[in-house]
């Protein structure tokens, strides 16, 4: 493989992705180094650039590359600059290359293309995601025996494809003679349409249809395609009645993925379909504690807090900013004070909506099917209280009112009462799963 024309060819297609001064700054003095069992070693200058193409352009350059070579399997990236001597041995992110470095231990795994840094170790449990935690270790116990099939969904960035590929890496550690195998919807289509244009069809079924575990990530994309849904559909009978396991991912819920056949969404429903939802303060501060870790780096307490508290999208969102902040620390080598920490994350920050206190009222009110003017009695009513907490929850959450406001426009009330209702549903919300998927759908309405 020629892999000064490989990255020469990519790094054109990337130019083009990214504005000029970026990629002067970042892709200057870059090369493929080499490739190793589909491992693709991309050399640069320092650990700040590489800290940099990792957390920012990986998904654009890993895209790019595969475009280019279709045996690529991962990418690393490689410091090839001189360092105290030891020009001869290149550095990794982790330490210095080991020429023995098994196949196991690389990002995938060719026989299952399972990443192996997808494990329960060092997945975070809460409230976002706790239902599908348990699903997926009763799973792990006895696989294709319960919840079969399992279908996890939410938006993207919450943590779906490291919990899938956590269950097939647990159950290969748990039954070693159990095949398992991890693929895209993108893949499963692609080889079956290639089986049909090369009269192939059976030996398309007997490669799936082999396997004790089968996990099709992104399954939401199946909703036109009524071959591949056939086909689907004939695997899914074959492994329920061999009780093997099958396990799906989907950004949305199988009843809302267009022109989905009915006898699919009745497969779904006869097993176990649990969403993930973005997650709390708590569980966003786990995250980055489990990251710092990994990233062997020590951030003062504030710091790591703020980011959890301004940063309440999804994981990946979360991530991105530790990562800007974790590379000014390493590019200066010394803390990263709070109001750094603020103005390196200003444009990563989501604006907050502008909303009037009346339509979060109406909003909340029509959910519980209750009258609007109901919220600003003064009565002990059950439904009505638990209604108006939400309110007071949502305002404070995620729309950042100050607890007097809340109090004065929701009939006068005292600001500690509106701290003590926001206190309740917060606490509430940890270990009361149907008022966490109600207020959930709340939040939907207000997108």
């Amino acid at each position: 493989m020629d892999t000064k024309e490989l990255w020469k060819n990519c790094l054109s297609g990337i130019e083009a992705d990214v504005s000029k001064a970026n990629f002067s700054t970042w892709f200057k003095n870059t090369s493929i180094l080499k490739e190793e069992m589909g491992v693709i070693y991309v050399g640069v200058p320092n650990e700040f650039v590489r800290d940099w193409l990792k957390n920012k352009y990986h998904k654009l350059i890993t895209k790019t590359i595969a475009g280019a070579y279709e045996n690529m399997r991962a990418v690393e990236y490689t410091i090839t600059k001189a360092e105290a001597g030891r020009q001869e041995i290149p550095r990794t992110e982790n330490n210095y290359i080991n020429r023995e470095l098994p196949l196991k231990d690389l990002y995938i795994n060719p026989d299952d293309n399972l990443n192996s840094r997808y494990r329960f170790d060092s997945f975070i449990v809460g409230s976002f995601n706790e239902l599908a935690y348990a699903a997926a270790q009763a799973i792990i116990e006895s696989p294709g025996t319960k919840y079969n099939p399992f279908f996890v969904y939410g938006a993207t960035g919450l943590g779906k494809t490291h919990l899938i590929q956590a269950v097939g890496n647990s159950i290969k550690e748990k039954f070693p003679g159990k095949k398992v195998h991890y693929l895209t919807l993108e893949k499963f289509a692609t080889d079956f349409v290639n089986s049909l244009q090369n009269n192939k069809a059976n030996s398309f079924k007997e490669k799936y249809r082999k396997y004790d575990l089968l996990i099709i990530d992104d399954i939401q994309f199946i909703g036109k395609m009524e071959k591949i849904q056939e086909e689907l559909f004939h695997t899914f009978n074959t492994f329920h009645e061999n009780s093997k396991q099958i396990i799906f991912s989907s950004d949305k819920h199988p009843n809302h993925i267009p022109e989905l056949a009915d006898r699919l969404k009745s497969r779904f429903a006869a097993g176990m379909i649990v969403d993930i939802t973005e997650p709390e303060y708590e569980s966003r501060l786990a995250i980055l504690k489990v990251k710092l870790r990994e990233m062997n780096v020590d951030l003062d307490q504030e710091v790591v807090e703020y980011v959890a508290s301004a940063i309440q999208g999804n994981i990946r969102e979360l991530e991105g900013s530790l990562n800007i902040i974790v590379c000014q620390y390493r590019l200066k080598n010394k803390p990263v004070s709070l109001s750094e920490a603020k103005s390196l994350l200003k444009n990563n920050l989501r604006p907050k909506k502008n909303v009037a206190i009346k339509d979060v009222v109406k909003t909340v009110s029509d959910y519980y099917n209750l009258e609007e003017t109901t919220i600003y009695e003064k009565t002990r009513r059950k439904e009505i209280v638990k209604a108006r907490q939400v309110v007071m929850y949502l305002l404070r959450e995620d729309f950042s009112v100050s607890y007097p406001l809340i109090g004065q426009k929701l009939g006068g009330k005292d600001h500690t009462t509106v701290i003590h209702s926001y206190l309740k549903i917060k606490g509430d919300l940890k270990n009361d799963p149907q008022l966490l998927q109600e207020v959930e759908q709340i939040r939907i309405l207000f997108k």
